[in-house]
């Protein structure tokens, strides 16, 4: 059977998060994550239904991926697939020409699972490694300490503080309280939180959302954020540890997060808050 390329639309979505579900496991390689399409559906829904490709063959799909920006392809493949090869064929041969409607000409990055064929027949044909990222992980099996602060579990009535401490987090956000409200509707988040910490006078000084792909299964940190005016107070491992009591509440077995590798200071962040550091990853790119 051939394989296909889609567009899933709106009313499509939810089956691409129910098998971005099913495809998170223990032991996976660093992947494209429900909480990846959580986070981007602040968006709103038909946005996130235009970046969103699917591969399927038979009517069963075999990869997902995000257009996470103009140039960046997000995406993963079905656990039995990864060195499916008429399917890694299919992957090139669609991402590189332009005409089908998934990567523009010019210079482009894929992000796809460590491992799969697809990387090495883009390397085959003159793609280049990135950046390396580093991901990390916590165990889940036990209970997680205290973080020291208050946290807090934002609903639509405190969203404007987990917005106010995410501007102040990241130069250039526009993130706003429509768009956290766009996010809260999708459909991933039924099963994630977003938390806030706050100081001892009340002052919100870091943010987390956290993402539960089901009960045993990993749970994504995206993003997290400290405001720029409470640095070095050891607010980012509170909300890390946090954001894993969370996970651990609502079932995961594990909480997953993935950083630049030259931002030595959140990877600090992150095992200081008892996660551990992985092997490194690489998106692969095509030059202009």
């Amino acid at each position: 059977m051939a394989i296909v390329l889609g567009e899933p639309g709106v009313d499509g979505l939810g089956e691409a998060v129910g098998v971005l579900r099913e495809w998170q496991y223990e032991g996976a390689p660093m992947q494209l994550h429900p909480g990846d399409l959580g986070w981007f559906w602040r968006s709103g829904a038909e946005a996130t239904a235009e970046a969103v490709r699917t591969w399927s063959r038979g009517g069963r799909i075999l990869a997902v991926g995000l257009l996470d920006g103009p140039g960046l392809l997000r995406l993963t493949i079905a656990p039995d697939a990864h060195r499916d090869g008429e399917l890694a064929r299919q992957l090139v041969d669609d991402v590189t020409d332009p005409e089908r409607g998934v990567l523009p000409e010019g210079k482009v990055n894929i992000e796809a699972p460590m491992g799969a064929l697809l990387q090495e027949l883009l390397s085959g044909e003159g793609w280049n490694t990135d950046e390396p990222w580093t991901p990390l992980r916590r165990d889940l099996t036990e209970p997680v300490r205290d973080p020291g602060v208050r946290i807090v579990a934002v609903g639509p009535e405190q969203a404007h503080e987990f917005v106010a401490v995410h501007r102040a987090a990241w130069d250039g956000s526009r993130f706003t309280d429509e768009r956290w409200h766009a996010m809260a509707a999708g459909l991933p988040y039924a099963d994630a939180r977003c938390l806030v910490a706050y100081d001892g006078r009340g002052n919100a000084v870091a943010a987390v959302t956290v993402w539960s792909a089901g009960p045993g299964k990993p749970g994504l940190l995206e993003p997290m954020g400290v405001h720029r005016e409470h640095r070095g107070h050891g607010y980012g491992r509170a909300i890390s540890v946090a954001a894993a009591a969370a996970l651990r509440e609502l079932g995961s077995s594990s909480a997953i997060v993935c950083t630049p590798s030259s931002n030595a200071g959140a990877v600090a962040t992150y095992k200081s808050a008892g996660f551990q550091q992985l092997p490194e990853v690489r998106d692969q790119y095509r030059g202009a």
